[in-house]
C-alpha cells in the first residue's frame, strides 16, 4: 500500500509525492542489514576475541582495587547483558538471511536438476510431520542404496577372485 501526498510540484509542472512510509522502513530495515552483517563480521574476529577477553581480565585484576565490590561486580554485569542482548540480533539476523540465501540457493540448484523433484522446495515451510515422512523416505533410500553398494562391491570381489 503506498501513501502518497502532494506537496510541491516538481520542475515539469507535476505535483511531487512525499516519500510512503514503507520506503523509511526499507531504509531501516536495509541500514540494519548492512550494520548488522558488517558488525557480525567485525565482532566474530579473533581480534575482537581478544579486546573481550582483555577487558574481563582487566576487570578481574581491578577487583582488589574496588574490594571486590556490588558496584564492581554490576559494572561487568550490566556491560555484558547489553552486549548479549543487542549480539543476539544481530546474529539472527545474519542467521536468518544466511539461512535465506542457502534454501534459495538449493531451491535453485533443485529447480535446475533434470530428474529432481520439485516439490523438494521449499521444505522449510512444511509440518514437521511432513519433513518426518521425508526423513524417513530419505533413510529408506539410503539404506537401498548402501544395499546395492554392497551388493556391486560383493560382486565385483567375487569377479576377481575368479
Amino acid at each position: 500500500m503506498i501513501i502518497a501526498i502532494a506537496t510541491k510540484q516538481n520542475s515539469n509542472g507535476k505535483p511531487r509525492e512525499k516519500q510512503d512510509e514503507r520506503d523509511i522502513f526499507c531504509r531501516v530495515q536495509d541500514a540494519f542489514r548492512v550494520a548488522a552483517r558488517k558488525i557480525s563480521s567485525v565482532l566474530g574476529s579473533a581480534w575482537a576475541f581478544m579486546i573481550a577477553l582483555a577487558i574481563i581480565i582487566i576487570w578481574g585484576l581491578s577487583g582488589h582495587i574496588f574490594h571486590y565490590s556490588d558496584t564492581w561486580q554490576l559494572i561487568i554485569n550490566t556491560g555484558t547483558t547489553i552486549v548479549t542482548f543487542l549480539m543476539v540480533f544481530l546474529i539472527q539476523n545474519t542467521q536468518n538471511r544466511d539461512s535465506k540465501a542457502i534454501q534459495l540457493k538449493l531451491d535453485e540448484l533443485i529447480r535446475a536438476v533434470s530428474g529432481a523433484r520439485n516439490r523438494l522446495m521449499d521444505l522449510e515451510t512444511l509440518s514437521d510431520d511432513d519433513l518426518q515422512k521425508f526423513q524417513k523416505e530419505f533413510e529408506r533410500l539410503r539404506k537401498r542404496s548402501e544395499a546395492t553398494a554392497e551388493s556391486v562391491e560383493s560382486i565385483n570381489r567375487s569377479a576377481n577372485s575368479l
